[in-house]
C-alpha cells in the first residue's frame, strides 16, 4: 500500500508491502537514483526506488556543495553537465512542476592561479575547453581579476572565469526529480503509463537470479521484488551493493566535508565560487554566509558510512592563515575573519564515490539485468540530468553500450583528482 502523495511537495512513498513486480528497481534514493527514476518513469516504466535511509537525498546529496560548471577537462563530462544545466534552467516545462524552486544562481566559477606554473596549466585547459566548444571562459590577468573582484589577493597572477556556471539547491533538485517521477503522466513528452514509488528505510540484502544467472529481482528487508532490471545508484554504497551480485565495481568511498558559515557579512553574496587552483580551497556564497571546502587528495578511501563523521581540523585548515591551504591565500579578508574571532560555523560531511579515472559508471554490467549509474567522483549533482538520461537510454536499448564512454568495462587509467 502506498501513502497518498503530496501532489506538489514529494514523491509517492510505499508504506506497507512492496510491489511484487516492477519494470525497474533502482537502488539508492540520492540525486542519481531520483534522476534515474524520473527518466525511467517518463519513458513509461513502473519503477521502485529503494533507499535504506528514512528520507531521500539525505546523506551525500545533502552534504554536497550544490554547484555546477562546464569548466571540465574532458568533453564527455562537459556534455553531461551541459545537458543537465539545460534541464535545470527549464525544469518546470521539462517536469510539469510549475512552482518548483531550484534556487539557481548563475554567478560563475572563478579559478585563481597564484604561480606562473599554475597559470600556464590554466591557459592550456582553457585552450582544451575551447576545442570542446566551450568558448565563453574568460582568461584574466591578476589585475583584471582584482578590478572585478577587489577581495582577491595581490598574489593572484591570473584567473579563469565562466559566468554561466553557478549554484543550485541540490536537495530541491533531487526532490523535484522524485516528485515528478511519481506523477509521470504530467511530465511533458512522457510515454506509456510510467510511475515511480519510493521505499524508505529498506535495505537490499541480495539478488534473485534466473536459471541463466540473470538478475530477476531483489531481496530486501521488506521482502522480495521481481524485476527484469536493477540499477545501482547507491553512491558510496554502490560497490557493496554490486558485490551482492558478484560484481567487483571499483568504487572508493572518500569522506568530503563542507564548512558552513551561516552568517558572514564580508562575503559578497553576488560573487562567484572562488577557487585556489593550487590547493583546491574554495568558497561560494550561501544564504547570508558561505560554504567553504577543500578536496584533499591525501584523504584515504574507506568503507561506506551511514553517518559520516566530521573533523574540526578540516575547518582549521581552511581558516587558519598559517595553513598551506588557507582561504586567506586567495583573499586577505579571511585573515581578518580569523583574527576577529570566528562567527558561528559547523561542518557537514558526505562521501564521494571515486572511480579510478574519476569518471562515472553508466550502463550495463557483466551481470545480465544489472545496470549502474554511479561513481560521479564529486560531480553527481551537476551531472545528474545528463547521466541519468543516458543511463535509462542504455537500459532501454536506445543507445549502444559498446560506444558509451562511461561504460563499466572501458579502459581506465589512474587520473589525478579534479581540483574540486
Amino acid at each position: 500500500m502506498s501513502a497518498p502523495r503530496d501532489e506538489v511537495r514529494g514523491p509517492e512513498i510505499v508504506d506497507g508491502a512492496l510491489p511484487s513486480t516492477v519494470d525497474l528497481v533502482i537502488i539508492g534514493g540520492g540525486i542519481s537514483g531520483a534522476a534515474s527514476a524520473f527518466f525511467a518513469a517518463r519513458a513509461g516504466l513502473q519503477v521502485l526506488v529503494i533507499e535504506r535511509r528514512n528520507k531521500i537525498a539525505s546523506l551525500t546529496t545533502a552534504a554536497a556543495t550544490g554547484a555546477f560548471r562546464l569548466q571540465h577537462d574532458n568533453a564527455e563530462e562537459l556534455a553531461l553537465v551541459r545537458e543537465g544545466v539545460d534541464l535545470y534552467l527549464n525544469f518546470a516545462e521539462r517536469t510539469g512542476l510549475d512552482d518548483w524552486d531550484l534556487g539557481i544562481l548563475q554567478q560563475g566559477y572563478l579559478f585563481c592561479s597564484r604561480t606562473d606554473s599554475s597559470a600556464a596549466k590554466a591557459r592550456d585547459l582553457v585552450e582544451l575547453q575551447r576545442g570542446f566548444g566551450l568558448d565563453d571562459v574568460e582568461l584574466l590577468s591578476g589585475d583584471e581579476a582584482r578590478a572585478r573582484w577587489p577581495y582577491l589577493a595581490p598574489s593572484i597572477v591570473q584567473a579563469r572565469f565562466r559566468a554561466g556556471d553557478g549554484f543550485i539547491d541540490q536537495v530541491a533538485l533531487a526532490r523535484g526529480y522524485a516528485t515528478a517521477s511519481s506523477r509521470a503522466s504530467q511530465i511533458p513528452g512522457a510515454t506509456g503509463s510510467g510511475h515511480a514509488q519510493y521505499a524508505l528505510s529498506v535495505e537490499v540484502t541480495g539478488f534473485i537470479r534466473g536459471e541463466s544467472g540473470a538478475i530477476t529481482g531483489v531481496e530486501t528487508s521488506r521482502g522480495g521484488v521481481h524485476t527484469p532490471a536493477v540499477m545501482i545508484a547507491a553512491g558510496p554504497w554502490s560497490g557493496n551493493v554490486a558485490a551482492l551480485a558478484g560484481l567487483a565495481l571499483p568504487i572508493a568511498p572518500t569522506i568530503r566535508q563542507k564548512l558552513v558559515i551561516p552568517n558572514l557579512p564580508v562575503i559578497d553574496q553576488t560573487g562567484p565560487m572562488t577557487i585556489d587552483d593550487e590547493t583546491g580551497s574554495h568558497w561560494r556564497p550561501a544564504g547570508a554566509g558561505c560554504y567553504a571546502l577543500r578536496t584533499d587528495p591525501a584523504t584515504p578511501a574507506g568503507p561506506p558510512l551511514l553517518e559520516v563523521p566530521t573533523d574540526d581540523r578540516y575547518a582549521q585548515a581552511l581558516l587558519d592563515p598559517a595553513s598551506p591551504s588557507a582561504l586567506a591565500l586567495l583573499a586577505p579578508f579571511w585573515r581578518e575573519v580569523w583574527s576577529a574571532g570566528l562567527p558561528a560555523w559547523h561542518l557537514a560531511a558526505g562521501q564521494y564515490e571515486y572511480t579510478p579515472d574519476r569518471r562515472p559508471f553508466i550502463g550495463a554490467t557483466e551481470v545480465a539485468g544489472l545496470f549502474v549509474n554511479t561513481g560521479y567522483s564529486g560531480h553527481g549533482v551537476m551531472c545528474s540530468g545528463g547521466g541519468a538520461r543516458r543511463a535509462i537510454d542504455l537500459l532501454l536499448g536506445r543507445t549502444d553500450q559498446r560506444t558509451e564512454p562511461f561504460r563499466v568495462d572501458r579502459p581506465m587509467h589512474e587520473r589525478a583528482h579534479d581540483v574540486l
